[in-house]
């Protein structure tokens, strides 16, 4: 029988997954469209590689085992899997059609919602991913400023002007990496050292899990106008989750543009710009951003749903309360077990991580150790908590009982010294971003 959200006797059964994984190694390279959601970020021999079905906070993988998941598929599910009002939203505009050649109703709708909740939402372009947006805020904002170069701190897709400062950057072209360089979050004096007077913008995630110290966000904004540089909010994460109107409405510091997706549509593919008009006027002649299914109408119509149903009910209220019991919940486990030197729970409510100190050990190793049991008892679980509308107060207890078991074990584990020997399979792998080489100036050849 397929495992439940229990505390299952044996580890899940993963025979159809690992079917799946055999027929795509010969023909997809890589297997996995997003780096979080591959095989790398799990531990071999023991997750899941393939899921089927979700419902709630709920998910089922393709030999039947169910879960509860906080990946929430990385971060699109705000309200929950199959959410009623976001379904029936998809399902009554299905019927009307997908994509039009013309523009169509809803595109008006949502962005007049967005107008109405985003501080900086003078203007709005819709589209479909992330590094869409990002790549046409830094566009836009070297066409505006007449400038060429960017800084950097965060994620901010794939596109070159971000790719080419990471590890991964073969097929750019040295010409086009000189032009972007990196700053350390929280510290102003890495963005001054690299600021001058062809730097067009400085994008950031307005925090990841670290909070913004002696007023960051603010102190950078002011920076950046002194400078004649636009400073652009990448919100893909703290977005309609953090407050509706992002983090900008939270901390109250409005960015010259602002991008958003994942949150807003509750897993529909859909992105948005928001800014300043004088800035996003430019789009309309000088600069070109324009994509078919921009307007596809399944999408928007998922997304008008999201945004209304997180207003009326005060959704990012209760990711925070939630995610704070099951934030505090875990340090306070942690400090009874006496494995709080090693392990702790940190970030904003809303999206936490657990980490683990290589004063035990292998962190990977301890991670995935952690991993391990929770796949176990029916979790789905990469270190973070993406809460959602759907987690109930019966989840988190369920989840707190399971790092009750599973912090239990791995404390016994690192004292006997054989957290590498109690793996059932090959450790996950580090999670994809810049470690190394921070506070790099773009370098433009004289």
């Amino acid at each position: 029988m397929p495992n439940k959200i229990m505390f299952n006797e044996d580890y899940p059964v993963i025979t159809e997954s690992e079917k799946l994984y055999q027929r795509a190694l010969p023909i997809m390279t890589p297997v996995t469209q997003t780096l979080a959601k591959g095989p790398g970020q799990y531990i071999k021999g023991i997750a899941p590689k393939y899921l089927k079905k979700g419902k709630g906070s709920h998910v089922w993988d393709v030999d039947g085992n169910e879960y509860l998941d906080y990946n929430m598929a990385i971060g699109p599910l705000s309200l929950g899997y199959c959410y009623p009002r976001v379904d029936e939203a998809i399902i009554e505009q299905l019927k009307d059609g997908i994509t039009f050649s013309m523009m169509h109703e809803l595109e008006v709708e949502l962005a007049e919602l967005v107008h109405q909740v985003i501080p900086n939402a003078e203007a709005i372009r819709i589209s479909k991913t992330g590094a869409d947006v990002t790549s046409a805020a830094v566009r836009v904002a070297r066409a505006f400023t007449g400038r060429k170069k960017v800084l950097c701190c965060g994620y901010h897709g794939w596109h070159d002007w971000y790719i080419s400062v990471t590890s991964r950057n073969s097929g750019i072209p040295e010409e086009i990496a000189e032009l972007s360089g990196t700053f350390d979050y929280n510290n102003l004096d890495s963005v001054r050292n690299a600021l001058d007077a062809d730097v067009a913008c400085v994008i950031l995630e307005p925090f990841v899990f670290e909070a913004p110290k002696n007023n960051f966000l603010g102190e950078l904004k002011a920076l950046c106008e002194a400078n004649g540089t636009l400073l652009i909010f990448d919100e893909m994460w703290t977005g309609f989750r953090i407050a509706v109107g992002g983090a900008q409405e939270y901390f109250g510091v409005v960015p010259d543009l602002a991008c958003y997706s994942k949150a807003f549509a509750n897993g529909m593919p859909v992105s948005l710009l928001t800014g300043k008009k004088e800035i996003m006027d430019l789009f309309k002649e000088e600069v070109f951003f324009f994509t078919t299914f921009g307007g596809e109408a399944l999408s928007l119509a998922a997304a008008v749903a999201t945004i209304r149903e997180m207003m009326e009910k005060n959704v990012p209220a209760y990711l925070a309360e939630k995610g704070k019991k099951l934030k505090d919940g875990y340090n306070a486990i942690a400090e009874e077990l006496g494995v709080a030197g090693y392990t702790r729970c940190t970030g904003y409510d809303c999206r936490s991580l657990v980490s683990f100190d290589a004063t035990a050990g292998n962190p990977l190793e301890l991670k995935s150790f952690v991993q391990q049991e929770l796949f176990r008892m029916g979790i789905i679980w990469s270190g973070f908590h993406n809460m959602s509308f759907s987690h109930t107060d019966e989840d988190i207890e369920y989840t707190l009982k399971a790092y009750r078991e599973a912090l239990s074990l791995l404390k016994a584990v690192v004292d006997g010294k054989q957290v590498t020997a109690s793996l059932k399979g090959e450790p996950v792998e580090a999670v994809f971003r810049k470690v190394s080489n921070f506070n790099t100036k773009p370098v433009v050849k004289a």
